[in-house]
C-alpha cells in the first residue's frame, strides 16, 4: 500500500521528529524494518545506512561535526510512488567555525504504509 499525500506528510512529519530527538523506536515505528538511508554530502561522502545502529552513529557524527545545522526551505513533492522533498541546508563546522550551504533532495520511496527508503543528495551552493 502507497500512502495518500496526506499520509505520507504525516510519516515524513513523524519521521523528522524521530530523527531530531534521536529516538530509534519512534524511527522504527514508521520505516520498514530493512529500511535504507543512503546519501552523498555534496562534498566527499557517500554511506549506506541500514538498521538502528548506523543511523544513530550518523546523528553522533553529525552533532559531532556541525556546531549548527539547519533545514530551511523545506518543500515536499508527491510524484507517483515516490515524494521528493527539495530544501537548502546551512552547516556551520565545529571545529573551524566554517560555515557552509547546500541545496538538497531527498527521494523517499514507500512500502507497506511505511518508509522503505531514503536518498539524499546534496551540492554546494555557489556565491
Amino acid at each position: 500500500m502507497i500512502p495518500s499525500p496526506a499520509e505520507r506528510y504525516e510519516l515524513l512529519k513523524g519521521f523528522a521528529r524521530a530523527l531530531f530527538q534521536n529516538d530509534m523506536d519512534a524511527l522504527y515505528k514508521i520505516v520498514t524494518s530493512d529500511f535504507l538511508w543512503s546519501f552523498h554530502d555534496g562534498l566527499a561522502t557517500s554511506k549506506a545506512l541500514a538498521g538502528p545502529a548506523a543511523i544513530r552513529e550518523h546523528l553522533a557524527g553529525q552533532k559531532a561535526l556541525f556546531s549548527a545545522q539547519r533545514f530551511h526551505e523545506i518543500a515536499y513533492h508527491h510524484a507517483g510512488e515516490v515524494t521528493f522533498m527539495t530544501f537548502r541546508v546551512s552547516e556551520t563546522l565545529r571545529v573551524s567555525g566554517e560555515q557552509r550551504e547546500q541545496r538538497g533532495i531527498e527521494r523517499y520511496t514507500f512500502r507497506d504504509g511505511m518508509l522503505a527508503a531514503k536518498d539524499v543528495y546534496r551540492k554546494p551552493v555557489t556565491p
